[in-house]
């Protein structure tokens, strides 16, 4: 793992594609020896199916409006709003605003790999078993 200087613009990430939302990885667990911050960007009414996975993750929404579910609670997060997803608990979102962009935030490493894969999945088969297939395979277990 390195631990080192990082420094990022936005602008020049190429997006991973995942259930709608385009995912900029801006730093991943072997930059920085523990966390993962990605942007995310999506349209209204897109976002993951209800999941869970060993990782902590953090949400911070920059604009726009997202419904999310966590557990038992369920609420709408506008711009300047923030979520924190204790690993193991089953959570979901939906774009609540014709276009909404978000800070996620990982614990440790893991999503940013699941991110790359599962976009690397979806453009050979775009079905929804496949991108399950793939997530899974990286932690993230879709609860139906």
């Amino acid at each position: 793992m390195k631990n080192e200087l990082v420094i990022v613009d936005s602008e020049e990430v190429t997006p991973r594609l995942v259930v709608g939302e385009e995912i900029r990885v801006l730093v991943d667990h072997e930059q920085t020896g523990s966390y993962e911050i990605y942007q995310h960007d999506a349209p209204e009414g897109a976002g993951p199916p209800p999941h869970y996975h060993a990782w902590d993750e953090a949400f911070y929404v920059i604009e726009g409006a997202v419904d999310f579910v966590c557990g038992s609670t369920s609420k709408t997060v506008k711009a300047g709003g923030f979520v924190h997803v204790p690993a193991g608990t089953v959570h979901s979102f939906r774009y609540a605003s014709e276009t909404a962009r978000m800070l996620g935030i990982t614990s440790t490493g893991g999503a940013a790999a699941m991110f790359s894969a599962v976009d690397e999945a979806s453009r050979v088969d775009p079905s929804l078993a496949n991108v399950v297939a793939t997530a899974t395979k990286h932690g993230l277990n879709v609860v139906s």
